[in-house]
């Protein structure tokens, strides 16, 4: 696996939203890489070390609960955090169930993104995390 520190990762079909969290990202000195399909994301997520991902429930070609779950099996010590715009009844408990550390309803705002994002880079930070 190639290296790559504090790495975040960010999955949604959506570049306008991609490109907004990219630039919040790199302005508070965060390194990013984004991806609109789910299997470009698997790919590197299998290729490189990803210490955090953030990934969109609702993707044309898949489920990001879905891709959370390959994650798992694929980069088994990645962190997540799972974002949505339209959450349904049961999406929360299924995500946080699966693993991630924190769910996120868009638009939500900066500077919490931010705090969730430092604290999901943080090795010692507790499993799950409040929003």
């Amino acid at each position: 696996m190639i290296e790559t520190p504090k790495t975040i990762c960010v999955l949604d079909d959506d570049v306008s939203v991609l490109t907004s969290i990219q630039h919040l990202l790199d302005s508070d000195g965060l390194s990013a890489r984004t991806f609109e399909h789910a299997a470009d994301f698997l790919a590197y997520a299998a290729r490189h070390t990803v210490a955090l991902a953030v990934l969109d429930v609702w993707l044309p070609e898949a489920s990001g609960l879905a891709v959370q779950q390959q994650l798992r099996e694929v980069s088994p010590g990645t962190r997540v955090i799972v974002m949505t715009g339209q959450e349904r009844p049961g999406i929360r408990d299924a995500a946080l169930a699966g693993g991630a550390l924190a769910f996120l309803v868009k638009p939500f705002d900066d500077e919490a993104f931010i705090a969730l994002i430092r604290r999901g880079l943080d090795p010692g930070a507790l499993h799950t995390m409040a929003p």
